[in-house]
């Protein structure tokens, strides 16, 4: 993530990392405060992007920082499917940098 910003950043692109270390109980306190500074979200993590935690936490961004955004909140997860097990099929698989310059750009619009 912190390469991504990088990268973002020589575009002239300032994002806000908020690395959550637990997820139970997650820091919304952090997460609410980068959502009120920056007025966007978007939700990183190498699970399925449906029905897992980056869902609930852009579900409680939604309804909790609402009047906070000015983009709807994006967020960026694997496919729903299994993982697979070839090296190559796996890196396809792995969330990566391009994805999330693609979200960060989507919020930007």
């Amino acid at each position: 993530m912190r390469r991504t910003a990088a990268t973002l950043a020589a575009e002239g692109v300032e994002v806000e990392v908020v690395d959550l270390r637990t997820l139970q109980p997650w820091d919304e306190e952090a997460v609410f405060a980068s959502v009120a500074r920056t007025h966007r979200a978007v939700v990183v993590h190498e699970a399925v992007r449906a029905f897992g935690v980056g869902a609930e936490i852009a579900a409680r961004i939604g309804e909790d920082c609402f009047d906070e955004l000015d983009a709807p909140v994006v967020r960026v997860g694997a496919p729903f499917m299994p993982v697979p097990f070839a090296k190559s099929l796996e890196r396809e698989y792995m969330v990566g940098a391009a994805q999330i310059v693609a979200a960060v750009r989507r919020t930007l619009a």
